[in-house]
């Protein structure tokens, strides 16, 4: 692909930036990649694997390196700002994963050294990039379903899964980490409106028992401000050996010309292992009933990585090395996201509906 080209920073050589930097380094656009990690061993190997220029523990002197025109930030949800904050300042575009921070005034941060500074911030809210629904987007800008009135989405997961994800982030819940994808996923869909009210119930169990007093079963309606409402569940506390690699989700879309049912538990694609099968997240973990696809980032497939990861970073690259449009998240978008979270968050707490937009905090 003809166009600029991108020396590239890994911030954060873990699952994720491994996954992302394996598929970067296999673009035309990218010269060069520099990579870090707090655990240098982590960025050693990475830079290993895709063949790195370099490679240490200190992300600021990636970030820094005058080679280095674009980063993605991989690291954990709680150490996203610092690095992000630094790249915007030195003007490097920046994919920061989900969620773009942890508060509305940290997200609020982003937004304003944005105004001061400029640059070219994108948030990976993979479900974007699943062929489902990109597809189902089109089918909304068209106009093939008329005016959204309103819709529906639930995304399944086990509690191992869980209990990894709030092992590695304290202030991580299934809402915040996992529903924020379909909170996304709705904006977008919905693109133009903006929520005004939220209400949500949640049911604590199992979670609770481990040790984290976060809720197992989730639900929330969202009111968008032309009236439209949308109703979303979470539960990631679904026995430890349920065959999902990742999202089994389901969603509906409503409008005044039609609908859209959208199946995404991929139970139609079941296959079982008496060697076992591993999981996408969970290094030791492994199943022998498996929903093929069921992986949220997508796939290796004959020396291949195919999904909504590989899509996305695609496309985020191609973006900057020729100008063509993307759909990642912007960071309004992802402010967006983050304020309903907290919100559906706050609704189950304090037991009521929760008006929009919060206080910044």
């Amino acid at each position: 692909m003809l166009g600029r080209r991108i020396g590239l920073g890994i911030v954060g050589s873990g699952r994720i930036g491994t996954l992302r930097a394996r598929l970067a380094a296999g673009h035309s656009a990218v010269g060069g990649i520099s990579v870090s990690d707090l655990d240098p061993a982590n960025a050693a190997k990475l830079a290993s694997l895709v063949g790195a220029r370099s490679h240490g523990s200190d992300n600021l002197a990636v970030i820094e390196d005058p080679d280095v025109s674009a980063v993605i930030v991989s690291t954990s949800e709680g150490e996203h700002m610092a690095p992000m904050l630094a790249a915007i300042e030195r003007g490097k575009a920046v994919l920061v994963e989900k969620p773009i921070a942890l508060t509305v005034r940290e997200a609020d941060q982003v937004l304003e050294a944005l105004a001061k500074f400029g640059g070219d911030v994108r948030v990976g809210y993979s479900r974007r990039y699943k062929e489902r629904y990109q597809i189902a987007k089109e089918q909304v800008i068209k106009g093939r379903v008329g005016t959204l009135t309103g819709g529906a989405a639930r995304v399944f997961n086990s509690r191992s899964q869980a209990l990894a994800m709030m092992a590695r982030n304290p202030h991580g819940t299934p809402v915040v980490d996992a529903l924020t994808y379909y909170v996304d996923l709705m904006n977008w869909l919905f693109e133009g409106r903006k929520i005004v009210e939220i209400y949500a119930r949640g049911q604590t169990g199992v979670l609770k028992a481990a040790g984290h007093d976060v809720p197992d079963v989730s639900y929330a309606v969202l009111t968008y401000d032309d009236g439209a409402v949308v109703n979303l569940g979470v539960s990631y506390a679904l026995p430890e050996k349920y065959p999902a690699l990742g999202h089994a989700a389901r969603v509906e879309v409503l409008g005044t010309g039609g609908v859209m049912i959208l199946d995404d538990d991929h139970t139609d694609q079941i296959m079982y292992s008496e060697t076992g099968v591993p999981h996408v997240y969970l290094p030791d973990h492994n199943v022998n009933m498996v929903f093929l696809q069921s992986g949220t980032p997508g796939d290796w497939a004959l020396g291949e990585f195919w999904g909504p990861i590989a899509n996305e970073t695609r496309a985020w690259l191609d973006h900057l090395a020729t100008g063509r449009p993307c759909t990642l998240a912007t960071p309004e978008d992802a402010r967006a996201t983050l304020e309903a979270t907290l919100a559906i968050e706050h609704s189950m707490r304090i037991g009521s509906a929760v008006t929009l937009p919060l206080q910044a905090g």
